[in-house]
């Protein structure tokens, strides 16, 4: 049954008013949330915040490097030391090499730019900061539903948004209601925050139907995929940071990997891939794990124990791709807007900035009597905020390395590194993107075939073991959350032209072809999703679309 037909069936829907609804309970939606209740203590009023976050609590579905500058904590909480946030290991050491197949060479470091500079900053995990965050949040009286996924946006008669449907439950494969069938409930408020993260459903729609991009450059994404380790004592270096170039990309195709030493003997590492690579043979998956045999990655973890892993979509197209955050109704904070800054590695303070900004301009909006209007004075303090001019240094940063790794650490030195020492701080040029990442992929039959090596289950893995360890787990009698426009498109147009990509750029094991009765056909293991999103955005023909599944499913990272 589609969702007018339960609607007519079941309905009406029940529904909640609120002052502001928030979606999604990460770093952008909490501080949203918290700015928000601390402006109406300032000011001896109330104001009813309500935040709906798809995981099983606050963080379970964060997944980030993560290297934090505190800058925006800071303005948030300037005692967040007091408060037990979980800022424990400052950054000790930067290093940043260029890999070989076999060797390594480490930039000197007065030649690193600003941008790798990493003094002053933390390793952190981001979920545990996205957890503390939440506990601040409902220390001030905000409502946080977690297992309650946004599936909808709902609109009032003159277009403006007025909130949003929370998903069905008990909803069959069949798409028939089954006895345990829930009707969703709308939430709604005088303004709505969307802050889902790097290619928000629902963010998507908005982008769309409002045309918030009109005039922008095509938005940017990479993947990147992560792995906790515990490594023995002797390996251990708490606060050293180490970012590499080169092997195994080859020079055409954007990518990198970080290392991030964590106190506890605890290892974060990953490896990023630009979504707009070419050769449909590519596995990012595959790429992170033959990575982690090179000497300089190897030396890190071997010996150690693998504790976690996942996977998910960076917004990284920067200022260049960002959208009119402001809408009727609402605005987008944080990387469902793509405030990322790819050039420093680093989003969770561009989130929180975000969402304090626009906290600021819906609690004034509230405090004047205004509902469901544009909120103009956002975007005003945006472009006027310390975030607008570190992104602005940074705008060309992606682009340039869209025309090669060569290309790209020259003019990133020049712009980032003797540029300021000349006193410019933004670049005088600007370098604009064409066109959207899934428009890059070649024919199969036009590109090399990479042969990847079988893994050793010590240090290098395969998909299905590395899901496992993500803790991922959806409702079995429950739709496909990962859904297709034209059944045919799979194996017509993507398996015999670009060989099946989706069977390798996914890097969960949901998409498999499989040959039943003498026809190929695709099948997908929506079981596995870790809600990364790659799919979604990097599907050539855009006939897969990520829908939310029930509320609760997806990973529960831990430590991540």
């Amino acid at each position: 049954m589609t969702s007018a037909e339960l609607l007519a069936q079941y309905g009406p829907r029940e529904s909640m008013e609120y002052d502001v609804v928030i979606v999604g309970g990460g770093p952008a939606g909490l501080s949203t949330a918290i700015r928000l209740k601390q402006l109406a203590a300032e000011k001896g009023t109330e104001v009813n915040v309500v935040v709906l976050e798809k995981g099983s609590e606050p963080g379970a579905h964060i997944l980030s490097g993560a290297v934090m500058d505190p800058k925006a904590i800071t303005e948030l909480f300037p005692n967040w030391q007091e408060l037990g946030a979980p800022l424990n290991q400052p950054v000790t050491e930067d290093e940043v090499l260029f890999l070989s197949e076999t060797g390594a060479k480490q930039t000197p470091h007065g030649l690193l730019p600003e941008c790798f500079h990493n003094q002053g900053n933390y390793v952190i995990s981001l979920g545990a900061v996205t957890k503390w965050l939440g506990e601040q949040a409902e220390a001030l009286g905000v409502e946080i539903f977690p297992g309650f996924s946004a599936a909808e946006v709902v609109y009032d008669e003159q277009g403006r948004v007025k909130g949003v449907a929370t998903g069905n439950m008990g909803i069959g494969k069949d798409g028939e209601p089954t006895e345990n069938f829930q009707l969703g409930m709308e939430l709604l408020g005088k303004y709505t925050i969307f802050a889902e993260g790097a290619r928000g459903h629902l963010g998507k729609q908005l982008i769309a139907k409002y045309q918030l991009d009109h005039g922008r450059d095509p938005q940017s994404y990479a993947i990147g995929i992560k792995e906790l380790w515990e490594v023995p004592a002797a390996q251990a270096k708490p606060g050293l940071v180490v970012h590499t170039a080169g092997w195994p990309m080859d020079s055409d195709t954007y990518g990198g990997g970080f290392l991030y030493h964590l106190e506890g003997n605890k290892v974060t590492l990953g490896y990023v891939v630009g979504l707009d690579y070419k050769n449909p043979w590519l596995s990012p998956f595959e790429e992170m794990q033959r990575w982690k045999t090179h000497p300089s990655i190897r030396k890190h973890i071997e010996g150690g124990k693998r504790l976690g892993y996942g996977a998910r979509a960076i917004t990284a197209g920067g200022i260049l791709s960002l959208p009119k955050l402001v809408f009727p109704g609402g605005a987008l904070v944080g990387c469902d807007a793509g405030t990322l800054n790819a050039s420093r590695i680093k989003g969770s303070h561009a989130a929180i900035k975000t969402g304090m900004l626009a906290a600021e301009a819906a609690f004034n909006a509230l405090q004047a009597g205004r509902a469901q209007d544009e909120l103009g004075d956002y975007p005003v303090a945006f472009e006027q905020s310390w975030l607008h001019t570190e992104l602005m240094r940074a705008k060309n940063f992606k682009q340039w390395f869209k025309k090669g790794n060569t290309i790209g650490t020259l003019m990133t030195g020049i712009e980032q590194w003797l540029l300021p020492k000349l006193g410019i701080t933004v670049p005088p040029w600007t370098i604009h993107r064409q066109q959207a990442d899934h428009l890059y992929l070649k024919p199969a039959a036009d590109c090399p075939k990479i042969d990847y090596p079988k893994p050793d289950g010590k240090l290098t893995f395969d998909r299905l073991s590395s899901v496992f360890i993500s803790n991922t787990n959806h409702e079995e009698n429950q739709p496909a959350h990962l859904t297709l426009k034209d059944a045919s498109v799979p194996v017509k147009v993507n398996l015999a032209k670009f060989a099946g990509p989706e069977s390798r750029y996914c890097p969960a094991g949901v998409y498999e072809f499989v040959n039943k009765d003498g026809a190929d056909q695709l099948v997908i293991n929506a079981q596995n999703c870790v809600h990364c999103k790659t799919c979604d955005i990097k599907d050539p023909t855009q006939n897969i679309v990520w829908v939310t599944p029930e509320g609760g499913g997806g990973p529960n990272y831990a430590g991540m």
